[in-house]
């Protein structure tokens, strides 16, 4: 029997009721696990919603921001990994012995993270992923960005997380993939996604992994879809790629066991030449 991993993909939008996001969230681990999913896979800031308030909007210094009332409203609102929320996931995946990545705003130091969750089937926290590409030409530069990539082990599968505009930044995906992740998730929330499900693709190809992205829909949005690394000899490396305003589940099959394989005799990325990359490390010149 071959190993399938079956991710459940969300494409849902969440509101500023959060009461209603946790129980549409909860829904969905159940019917995910009626139709087999191991891991339930939500698109960015999934409980809190994804956005900002008004007064950041215009862009004030981050010191005058923080002052301001409103701002220290959205920091108090972001949740902790004791939050009910959080905690009512955990309680759910263990009950329903299934995988799932929460995402939303997180409680940093002085200022909120953009965070996801990764909850394994006993209810625990596997993993907890602070945003590292915050978008910082807008008002994500009020958040606390991350410090790093981090992977971890889910029912036998090495699985990696990054969110969203950490697509655009081809190192993202390499650096999981040079921990050992097979599987990388991308809890998402943009539009303009045709050149996105480009770069996704490529990804999950130049790094020989899995990858699943997760989108709310809208007009140029949505696209929640799922990528293989096989390219040889075949038309796309796409599983399955959402349409814009589809509301609900999605599902991806990654069959690891031809994962692995493709792993074993390909020899991208396993012949880098470090010593050329001598800018990697420091400032952008463009």
């Amino acid at each position: 029997m071959r190993f399938i991993f079956r991710v459940a993909i969300v494409q849902h939008k969440s509101t500023a009721d959060h009461k209603e996001n946790l129980r549409y969230g909860l829904a969905a681990l159940e019917e995910a696990k009626k139709n087999g999913a191991a891991l339930v896979l939500f698109p960015e800031c999934f409980l809190t919603t994804y956005g900002c308030p008004d007064a950041l909007k215009s862009l004030p210094p981050i010191e005058e921001a923080q002052q301001l009332p409103s701002f220290r409203q959205w920091y108090q609102a972001a949740l902790t990994e004791n939050s009910e929320e959080i905690l009512a996931f955990r309680k759910a995946a263990e009950a329903l012995s299934i995988g799932v990545i929460i995402t939303s705003f997180t409680r940093g130091k002085h200022r909120p993270r953009n965070t996801a969750f990764l909850i394994g089937k006993d209810g625990n926290i596997l993993l907890e992923y602070h945003k590292v590409h915050t978008c910082d030409f807008d008002w994500e530069r009020y958040l606390e960005g991350g410090s790093g990539f981090f992977v971890c082990e889910f029912e036998g599968i090495s699985l990696g997380v990054m969110i969203c505009y950490d697509r655009e930044y081809p190192e993202s995906a390499r650096e999981l993939m040079l921990q050992g992740a097979e599987i990388i998730l991308v809890p998402n929330d943009c539009d303009n996604m045709r050149p996105r499900l480009r770069e996704l693709s490529v990804r999950a190809m130049e790094n020989m992994v899995g990858i699943a992205m997760a989108n709310p829909p809208g007009k140029d949005a949505g696209n929640s879809c799922a990528f293989h690394p096989m390219v040889w000899d075949q038309p796309d490396n796409a599983i399955t790629v959402a349409t814009e305003t589809f509301d609900g589940l999605v599902y991806a099959d990654f069959d690891m066991d031809a994962i692995r394989a493709f792993r074993a005799a390909e020899d991208l990325g396993k012949e880098r030449k470090v010593q050329a990359y001598r800018h990697l490390l420091g400032k952008r010149t463009c």
